[in-house]
């Protein structure tokens, strides 16, 4: 994968969240101000651990490759270029790249006073490997 097919750009090492990551995302910016977004780019087999959107949701746009999103007690779904996921407050999952893929999605965060996230326990091995 190089850089130029990344949509928006590849960005940078996440290693401001690295330690709430399994494997190497790159971020890059697009937004500051109003719904902050992000680009977020999964090598293959990286994903975030679960967490919480405390007050406020959160868009995920995926832009190219294949990945995952699951929330807590449901079955992981697949994901691909074009896919829209909302998620709402207080919903605990995850999301990532597949095993096989490079993966991205840009990222919307939904404002809301007093908004935070709470990261939690990494996804593990065992359930993560189950997915095809």
């Amino acid at each position: 994968m190089e850089e130029k097919d990344v949509l928006f750009g590849l960005g940078d090492p996440n290693d401001a969240y690295a330690q709430y990551f399994d494997g190497q995302s790159y971020l890059k910016r697009l937004t500051a101000t109003g719904g902050p977004m992000a680009n977020v780019t999964f090598e293959p087999g990286c994903r975030n651990h679960w967490h919480i959107h405390h007050k406020s949701g959160q868009i995920l746009l995926c832009t190219m490759g294949r990945g995952y999103y699951q929330e807590w007690g449901k079955p992981a779904q697949e994901l691909k270029p074009g896919d829209i996921i909302h998620i709402s407050p207080e919903v605990k999952h995850w999301h990532g790249a597949a095993k096989d893929s490079w993966f991205t999605h840009i990222s919307v965060e939904i404002p809301a006073e007093g908004s935070s996230n709470e990261w939690l326990e990494a996804v593990s091995d065992e359930e993560y490997n189950q997915l095809k």
